[in-house]
């Protein structure tokens, strides 16, 4: 018997920075993450596409059993539109996707909170975040707004974010990004930040993100405010950066993106995403 499992987690950019504070917000957006699973009699677990990050083949062994392993041969592909190590949640969607997958693998009833605490654990074990990025991997996996306690791993507020808006991303040519422990010393305000997010005024926060975040590892403040000078609800460096996020009307996404393709990068547009992650198993 073969088994092939395809899920699909979408990928979001920050409202508020968690770091400082372990208090973070996200909002969801359509670029997508697609994993491919083919199970099938054997051993041996290959990537056909996409790399076996230690991440990756740490969820692989977490939700799998030896015996399973033991049995079976994975195939697997992992096809990705987020770019990875900007601070559009790459990571998160990634894991959340070859979780949930893994998952689906097993034919059981689908726990959302085991899918995630099994992507957020890997993602910790495999250091590529600090707070267990729970607001990231929550925006990825369910969609929409979502204001989270990560150290917690509580989901505090989830709601649809509007339709009618789009992410005009910066994806800069250097992509360093600054010391991300800085971002503790104006802890309060990131504070105050979060709670505009958590009482739905998210634009108000996300902007205050930006500027906070900018001040503090980055000289990008200028792009920001180039966006909201040119009719942006919103901007900010999403996560630790280089990425930068502007949140715009439709009518207003085009001045945007023509003020940002005058610098050294590139564009991304992307539609708000509300969809939460789906797998489909099929049976052979």
């Amino acid at each position: 018997m073969s088994i092939k499992v395809t899920t699909i987690v979408h990928g979001a950019i920050s409202i508020v920075n968690a770091i400082a504070t372990g208090f973070g917000s996200a909002m969801g957006i359509s670029l997508k993450v697609k994993v491919e699973i083919n199970s099938k009699k054997g051993s041996g677990i290959i990537f056909q596409k996409g790399a076996g990050s230690t991440m990756i083949k740490k969820i692989i062994y977490d939700v799998l059993a030896s015996k399973y392993l033991n049995n079976n041969q994975l195939l697997i592909n992992i096809n990705s539109e987020i770019p990875s190590g900007m601070g559009l949640k790459s990571s998160s969607a990634v894991s959340n996707a070859v979780a949930l997958a893994c998952k689906s693998l097993l034919n059981r009833d689908i726990n959302d909170d085991i899918v995630l605490n099994s992507a957020i654990d890997a993602s910790l074990y495999a250091k590529t975040t600090i707070t267990g990025a729970y607001d990231d991997s929550t925006a990825c996996y369910y969609g929409g707004f979502v204001t989270t306690d990560n150290y917690k791993r509580k989901l505090l507020k989830r709601e649809d974010s509007p339709n009618d808006i789009f992410a005009v991303i910066y994806l800069p040519n250097n992509n360093k990004r600054g010391d991300v422990t800085r971002l503790k010393l104006l802890s309060d305000i990131y504070l105050e930040a979060f709670q505009l997010a958590y009482s739905g005024q998210y634009w108000k926060a996300m902007t205050l993100n930006g500027v906070l975040t900018s001040s503090l590892i980055s000289n990008s403040y200028n792009i920001t405010r180039l966006c909201l000078e040119n009719g942006a609800l919103a901007a900010s460096i999403s996560g630790n950066g280089p990425a930068i996020a502007a949140v715009v009307h439709e009518s207003k996404v085009q001045r945007v993106k023509s003020i940002l393709s005058n610098l050294n990068g590139r564009i991304i547009v992307s539609q708000t995403n509300n969809q939460k992650a789906t797998s489909l198993r099929e049976v052979g």
